[in-house]
């Protein structure tokens, strides 16, 4: 299991959540997503510990503690939902297929 760690300044950096993070437990990952355009980090990370008790004093430890100038969202990772097909249908159901060149 993870950590969802929300609202975060753009100017953290991995180290700075793993020591964090480290001050309540082993720290065995860090995700810190970025944009894909513009490289930018997007505000949230994942965190994983050792342990479910290492997580459980994290969270309720840095649950809406004040950090870099933010108030931190801090809870167990929700898995991700399954990708749907957004678009309605396979490329050979789409309206580009029926054009006439």
């Amino acid at each position: 299991m993870s950590i969802y760690v929300g609202n975060l300044s753009y100017e953290v950096t991995e180290d700075e959540l793993r020591s964090v993070f480290g001050e309540y437990g082993k720290v065995n990952r860090v995700q810190l997503p970025t944009d894909r355009e513009t490289g930018r980090p997007r505000g949230f990370a994942f965190v994983e510990m050792a342990s479910e008790t290492e997580e459980t004093s994290a969270i309720e430890a840095l649950d809406g503690a004040e950090w870099m100038g933010r108030d931190l969202k801090v809870n167990k990772a929700r898995p991700r939902p399954e990708r749907s097909n957004a678009g309605g249908g396979s490329w050979g159901n789409s309206r580009r297929s029926n054009r006439r060149y």
